[in-house]
C-alpha cells in the first residue's frame, strides 16, 4: 500500500517536472527555427523515461509513418527476395518463354525489379511498342510476327521438348525464316567442299541455314545445325566437322590431303582450334577466320540488340525535342546491281560546327551516333544500320575544322519498290542534341528491254580503287570511289567552289547490241549556264569507243571549275541508242561559289 502511494506521488512530481521541461523545450524551439521545423514534422509521442527523467514531446508533433521509414539492410534484402518471388503465373511465362530469345539482359533486370502487376503490364506494353515498326498503328506487327514464329517453331522443331527451346527454334524466333536451307535429314555420304578439306565422308543429319543479311550481325550468314543423337534434336555448332560421323574412325572419311599422304588424320586433333576439319588447300584461311566465326556465333545467340537503343526509341516515339534539333542533310541515289536488286547509296552530311567537342591532351573530339532503318509498305523493317562518325582535330585547329563537313555513306541493297527510310542522329557529348530524317523512296525497276540509267551523281572526289577493294568500302561503286556532294534541301542544287573539280558519274543500262555484236550509242555531255542559258561545255563520244560489246556503260568525267564564274549551272548527259532507237537524258543542277 505504501509502495503504491509512493509511486503515485512520484508520478505527480515527475509530471510536474515534465511540464517544466516542456516549457523549456518550447522556449528553446522558439529560439531555433530549424529545431522547430523538425519537431513540427514529427508525430505526437507519449512521454518516454530516459535516465530517470521524462522527456515530453510537443503535442503538435505527429507519429512517423512506420510504412515510410527506411528499411534496414536486412529488411531491404528480404523485400527484394520477396519481390522476385512474386513474378509468377503469366508474367513468369512471358519472361521465361515468350520473350526469352529477344529480351535483353538490361530489360530482364528491369522487369525483375518491378514490384507490382501494374508496373509489369506497363513494362510489357512498352517492350512491344519499342519494337513496333509502325508506332502510330494500333496493331503491332513485330509482336504478332513473334508469336507466329513461336507457333511455327513448336510445330516444326519439337524434339522431346517444345520447339521454341531448340536451337533451330531459337534462331527462327529471333531472326525469322532463313533465305535458304541446305538440308540433309538422313545424313549419309557427303562430298566435302574444299574449304572443309575436300574428300568424301559420311555425316549425321544436318542443316545449313543461310541468311543474306541479319541486322547487327552481317551479310551472308551460315548457321549449321547437327543431329548427332539421331533423335531430331538439331543443335547449332561452330565446328563444321561435328557433322562428320567418321571423325573419330581411323582411316575413314579422309580429306583430300589425308588421302594423298600430305597430312594425317591425327593432325586434326593436335593443333587445337575451334574446328577439326583437317589440313587442306584452304586450311590457313579457316584458321584466320576462327575468331570471326566465334564472334558471329556469339552475336547470333545473344538477344537481337539495337546498338543505339535511345535513337531507336527516339524514332519510334517521335519524342519532342527539349533542345534545338540536330540538323543534317541526306542524299539518295539508285544504282542497278541485278534485275531484282538495286543499290541505294545514302550519303549523310553533318556540319562539324553542329557537334559538341570534348578536349583531352590537346585533341578535340566530336562523336555522332547514327541509326537508320528501312521499312516496306506493310511497315515491316527490312534493314537497319548503325554507325558512328567521329571528328578528331588538334584543339588549335578546331575553329577551322568547325567550318567543314563530315560525310557518312551507307549502301543499301533493296528490291525495287516503295520504302520508308528513317534516320536518327545523336550528339554523344550532348545527349539532348538529336535529329531525325524521314523520307519515302521509290526504288526503280530496271527492265531488260528499256534503256535506263542510274542516278547522275555529282561528286567532289572520284578515283580508281585497287583491285582488292573493288565493290567494297565506303563511297565505292564498282571500281570507283566517289564522294557525292549533298544538297542542303530537297531538290536544291549542290555547291562547289571554283578551286574544286566537278566529277560526275552515271551508269547506262540495256544498250542495244546489233547483229555485229556491238553497241551503237552516242553520249553527249553538256554544262549549261542557267543565268544566260548558254552552254559552257559540250562534248560527245561513242559507246563503242568505251566498251563496244557491252550493254552497260559507266560514264565518268571530271572538269575543273576555275574557268566558271560564280553562278548556277546544270550538267546534262544524253544517251541516243542507235540500235534500240531509244533515248534518255539525266540532268543535275549545281552552284559554283568563290
Amino acid at each position: 500500500m505504501h509502495r503504491i502511494r509512493m509511486s503515485f506521488v512520484c508520478g505527480l512530481a515527475l509530471m510536474t517536472l515534465g511540464g517544466v521541461l516542456a516549457t523549456a523545450n518550447a522556449q528553446d524551439a522558439s529560439a531555433s527555427p530549424q529545431t522547430s521545423t523538425q519537431q513540427s514534422s514529427a508525430a505526437p509521442q507519449q512521454p518516454q523515461q530516459q535516465n530517470g527523467g521524462v522527456v515530453k514531446v510537443s503535442p503538435t508533433e505527429e507519429r512517423p509513418d512506420p510504412l515510410k521509414r527506411r528499411l534496414s539492410d536486412h529488411d531491404e534484402l528480404q523485400r527484394r527476395k520477396s519481390t522476385k518471388a512474386e513474378i509468377k503465373g503469366e508474367y513468369k511465362k512471358w519472361l521465361d518463354e515468350d520473350v526469352r530469345w529477344i529480351i535483353t539482359d538490361e530489360e530482364t533486370r528491369s522487369f525483375k525489379s518491378l514490384t507490382n502487376d501494374e508496373e509489369r503490364d506497363a513494362f510489357i506494353e512498352e517492350f512491344w511498342q519499342r519494337r513496333n515498326p509502325n508506332p502510330e498503328s494500333l496493331d503491332n506487327e513485330y509482336r504478332d510476327q513473334h508469336y507466329a514464329r513461336i507457333i511455327y517453331a513448336n510445330e516444326h522443331f519439337a524434339a522431346g521438348k517444345p520447339g521454341w527451346m531448340t536451337d533451330r527454334g531459337h534462331i527462327y524466333i529471333a531472326y525469322g525464316k532463313p533465305d535458304s536451307i541446305d538440308s540433309h535429314p538422313s545424313g549419309g555420304t557427303y562430298e566435302r567442299p574444299m574449304e572443309e578439306g575436300g574428300g568424301s565422308t559420311s555425316t549425321f543429319p544436318f542443316e545449313v541455314w543461310h541468311y543474306r543479311y541479319l541486322a547487327g550481325i552481317g551479310d551472308n550468314i551460315d548457321i549449321e545445325f547437327v543431329d548427332t543423337c539421331m533423335c531430331g534434336d538439331y543443335h547449332a555448332t561452330i565446328d563444321r566437322s561435328e557433322k562428320d560421323a567418321l571423325l573419330h574412325t581411323p582411316g575413314a572419311g579422309l580429306t583430300m590431303w589425308e588421302q594423298n599422304g600430305q597430312s594425317s588424320k591425327a593432325d586434326r586433333f593436335s593443333g587445337g582450334g575451334l574446328e577439326h576439319l583437317g589440313s587442306g588447300p584452304m586450311g590457313s584461311s579457316n584458321q584466320s577466320k576462327q575468331f570471326d566465326r566465334l564472334e558471329t556465333f556469339s552475336k547470333l545467340f545473344a538477344p537481337p540488340q539495337i546498338k543505339f537503343a535511345d535513337l531507336d526509341q527516339f524514332l519510334s516515339s517521335s519524342k519532342v525535342l527539349t533542345g534545338p534539333p540536330f540538323l543534317f542533310d541526306v542524299r539518295t541515289d539508285y544504282v542497278k546491281l541485278t534485275n531484282d536488286t538495286v543499290m541505294v547509296p545514302l550519303t549523310l552530311q553533318i556540319r562539324n560546327g553542329d557537334m559538341t567537342y570534348e578536349t583531352k591532351d590537346g585533341v578535340s573530339t566530336g562523336v555522332v551516333n547514327i541509326l537508320g532503318r528501312v521499312s516496306n509498305m506493310t511497315h515491316h523493317v527490312v534493314q537497319t544500320f548503325e554507325d558512328t562518325v567521329k571528328v578528331e582535330t588538334p584543339t588549335e585547329l578546331l575553329p577551322r575544322t568547325k567550318n567543314n563537313m563530315s560525310v557518312y555513306w551507307k549502301a543499301l541493297p533493296l528490291p525495287p519498290g516503295k520504302y520508308k527510310i528513317e534516320i536518327a542522329i545523336k550528339d554523344v557529348h550532348n545527349p539532348d542534341h538529336l535529329g531525325s530524317w524521314r523520307r519515302s523512296v521509290d526504288v526503280p525497276k530496271f527492265d531488260d528491254d528499256r534503256l535506263a540509267s542510274s542516278s547522275l551523281i555529282l561528286a567532289d572526289q572520284m578515283e580508281r580503287v585497287p583491285s582488292k577493294d573493288v565493290g567494297t568500302g565506303n563511297f565505292v561503286i564498282g571500281n570507283t570511289r566517289l564522294r557525292p556532294r549533298v544538297p542542303t534541301a530537297v531538290q536544291a542544287p549542290v555547291t562547289f567552289h571554283r578551286n574544286q573539280n566537278l566529277s560526275f558519274w552515271m551508269q547506262v543500262y540495256n544498250l542495244g547490241i546489233g547483229d555485229n555484236k556491238r553497241n551503237d550509242a552516242t553520249i553527249e555531255y553538256q554544262v549549261l549556264d542557267l543565268a544566260s542559258n548558254k552552254q559552257v561545255l559540250s562534248a560527245q563520244e561513242n559507246a563503242d569507243k568505251l566498251n563496244p560489246n557491252a550493254d552497260q556503260l559507266t560514264l565518268e568525267k571530271t572538269m575543273p571549275l576555275a574557268s566558271l564564274q560564280p553562278g548556277r549551272y546544270q550538267v546534262t548527259i544524253k544517251v541516243n541508242d542507235g540500235v534500240s532507237k531509244q533515248q534518255i537524258a539525266e540532268s543535275a543542277p549545281f552552284i559554283v561559289q568563290e
